[in-house]
């Protein structure tokens, strides 16, 4: 699915009080129940939401991610507008590092017309959208094959990105709470991508407003070791306090 403005206010509003009755969302929300309704049925069915009788609450997981062909659809026009505010940032002949996602994914494909690029790159997806660019040099981690999305983990990919310093990282995340950490599921992706950030001149995060106050299990990294993010809606409260905070400077993508 592809969230629309109304739908990403209600997970806001759900992800702010942990859960909400259908009567309150309509209220907020100023719309009918039968919307709120058939909005609750298609955030849950892309395992957004959990539905308990009468209302909503935030999936209780933080130790399993969404399954990736959902993530794949899921906000991918959201995704397609900042990969395109990622692309007009980088500049022709620079070094990128890109970790695994469907938004680094979407990055990739907005990279496609770019001369002179050199990719490094733990996600075989991100390899294969831009082996299409003639222009662009790839250079793939070895390590451990996760067959569900097809990235690279381990220990053999953080030794081999631990070779390289580049111009810009370019991050995806699953979830950046309240405490301002950015949060993902699995350790050994993570570990990777704390090295690309640590071998990265600046870092940029690429995160659709869903990520906002998203739970996961493991702490990725702090906001203050980004230095810009990419995202398609204003930050919702806390974030842009803690975006000053951090010193971090933020591109809403355009609709």
């Amino acid at each position: 699915m592809n969230s629309n403005p109304r739908q990403i206010k209600l997970l806001e509003v759900v992800r702010a009080h942990g859960s909400a009755s259908v009567e309150q969302l309509a209220e907020q929300l100023d719309v009918t129940l039968q919307t709120v309704r058939r909005d609750v049925q298609r955030l849950a069915d892309a395992g957004l939401l959990s539905r308990f009788h009468g209302g909503v609450r935030v999936p209780s997981s933080t130790v399993e991610n969404i399954a990736y062909r959902q993530r794949e659809s899921l906000n991918a026009e959201s995704k397609a507008r900042i990969a395109r505010a990622v692309a007009r940032r980088v500049p022709n002949g620079c070094s990128l590092m890109l970790n695994i996602g469907t938004t680094t994914e979407a990055v990739a494909k907005a990279l496609l017309q770019h001369k002179g690029l050199r990719v490094i790159t733990n996600n075989l997806n991100v390899a294969d959208i831009l082996c299409s660019n003639t222009d662009c040099e790839i250079i793939v981690a070895g390590g451990v094959v996760r067959a569900r999305d097809r990235g690279i983990v381990g220990e053999a990919a953080v030794d081999f990105m631990r070779q390289f310093r580049v111009d810009i990282a370019v991050i995806g995340i699953s979830g950046i709470e309240s405490d301002g950490s950015l949060r993902d599921f699995d350790y050994r992706e993570v570990k990777v991508a704390q090295t690309i950030i640590a071998h990265a001149r600046e870092v940029w995060l690429a995160a659709d407003s869903s990520k906002f106050n998203r739970p996961a299990m493991v702490e990725l990294a702090q906001l203050s070791q980004i230095d810009l993010l990419f995202t398609d809606q204003a930050p919702p409260e806390p974030f842009p306090a803690l975006l000053k905070e951090a010193n971090v400077r933020c591109d809403i993508a355009e609709t």
